[in-house]
């Protein structure tokens, strides 16, 4: 655990993905006996052992951390725009005075192979995450299985991927280990940066306080992330599918 911050493990994925089982799975088998843990659910998923979060009025996310807990499991909305969640996931944890562990991605696989459509909402999910879990593979080939973890290698995608069996993972404490592995650096910024600047549309100019505008502008050293990215008008540059189009009930 961290020595100043308490630990906060970021869960993507859809509803029914198994993600509750594999993170009571993790407490149990990737977490000292002395850490204090807690699970965040969305209010309409959580459970009644879980502190419920919700959206405010501003887009951001509202859930107090418990003074007790030193380690946290952050369960996304399984049925939302994953990309909406990452965005107010950073501002909340930095006000909140966690430190953002790591980002796990499970990976509904019958869903996926079902609904092709769903891989454009999956790679936004892996994008951010520094480790995926593949899990409902019940029925599945295990040629397919094989040919989705091929994609990550042809894709030089740094995340590690790991089969889910039976609601457990081989090895907890490596899903639970702090080493970076996403593609993405939206979280590895100091904090105190503005971290907006990570969302600035590429036409923008950015220039120190003293600039002149008719000067020369130097390149931001903030780097724009393509799923962050948003138009002048403010609508994302990748839109993402809807995955409760694709999900049972729903």
């Amino acid at each position: 655990m961290s020595e100043t911050k308490p630990l906060v493990y970021l869960v993507l994925g859809a509803v029914d993905s198994g993600r509750r089982e594999i993170v009571k799975d993790l407490i149990a088998g990737g977490l000292d006996a002395s850490v204090n843990s807690v699970i965040f659910g969305s209010a309409d998923e959580a459970t009644e052992s879980e502190v419920s979060w919700t959206w405010g009025d501003d887009d951001t996310l509202q859930a107090d951390w418990p003074a007790e807990a030193t380690a946290g499991f952050f369960l996304a909305d399984g049925r939302s725009d994953p990309v909406d969640l990452i965005e107010a996931f950073k501002p909340w944890a930095h006000r909140v005075g966690v430190e953002v562990a790591r980002v796990i991605c499970v990976v509904h696989c019958r869903l996926l192979k079902e609904h092709p459509p769903t891989m454009h909402w999956y790679d936004a999910c892996i994008h951010f995450s520094d480790i995926v879990l593949l899990n409902r593979r019940e029925g599945l080939e295990n040629k397919w299985t094989s040919d989705y973890q091929a994609r990550f290698a042809k894709l030089f995608l740094p995340c590690l991927v790991e089969v889910v069996k039976k609601g457990r993972v081989k090895n907890p404490a490596l899903v639970l280990d702090r080493l970076t592995r996403r593609l993405s650096h939206w979280f590895d910024t100091d904090e105190d940066e503005d971290w907006k600047s990570y969302v600035t549309d590429p036409d923008t100019i950015i220039m120190d306080e003293d600039e002149d505008a008719t000067g020369d502008e130097e390149e931001s050293d903030a780097e724009e992330d393509e799923y962050l990215a948003r138009h002048p008008g403010g609508g994302r540059k990748k839109v993402l599918p809807d995955i409760r189009d694709y999900l049972s009930g729903d």
